[in-house]
């Protein structure tokens, strides 16, 4: 673990593993002054109320925690309904030398763990998809993406919580809502949050 100041109120956390990202970001918001904890991919940023705490306080708490034996926050759990008929699904099974059904099947079959959320808001990347679906985003994005559409890229999965422009590879389409900016939080699916896909 390496952490670095990030500004005058605010510490960087490098880490050597992905999947200790989430148990970072827990132990972090349970200290003392610390107003918000952003996962990302192998990092997480601490921001903290210096009203209340210090860097230095908060860098001996963070140091002090055993990711490797912390047991884990109940985490929420998330099952989305999936329409398989997405753009890419044929070119995904021909990519993975897989049937379309097989493709179905297998990204159907996994428990997922939200590791971290960017590219918009609401958009998760999530952690558990089969290797043999591992795929390159597109070379060229489309510009638009429909909201909804539940896509794969690289090691990931993920679903488009608006309309965007996009590079994922488009495997179907939910009705679900994931980003509303009314409800607390207004993103359906946040770090350590399980997910399933479920056939329509």
């Amino acid at each position: 673990m390496r952490l670095l100041p990030y500004g005058p109120d605010a510490l960087l956390v490098e880490l050597p593993d992905a999947s200790l990202v989430v148990a970072l970001r827990e132990a972090a918001l349970e200290l003392p002054g610390v107003l918000e904890a952003v996962a990302g991919a192998q990092t997480v940023l601490v921001e903290l109320d210096l009203s209340l705490t210090s860097l230095a306080a908060v860098r001996a708490g963070l140091q002090s925690v055993s990711l490797e034996t912390r047991e884990p926050a109940r985490a929420h759990h998330v099952e989305i309904p999936v329409y398989y008929d997405g753009a890419d699904l044929d070119g995904v099974a021909r990519l993975c030398g897989l049937e379309p059904a097989e493709v179905v099947r297998r990204h159907s079959a996994a428990t997922y763990t939200v590791r971290f959320c960017g590219f918009a808001p609401g958009f998760a990347y999530l952690d558990g998809l089969d290797p043999a679906l591992h795929v390159a985003r597109h070379a060229s994005p489309r510009s638009t993406v429909p909201a909804g559409s539940v896509a794969i890229a690289g090691e990931f999965a993920g679903v488009y919580p608006r309309q965007s422009p996009g590079g994922w590879q488009l495997l179907g389409r939910t009705d679900l809502e994931l980003w509303n900016v009314s409800a607390t939080p207004p993103a359906l699916l946040t770090p350590g949050t399980t997910v399933r896909f479920v056939r329509s």
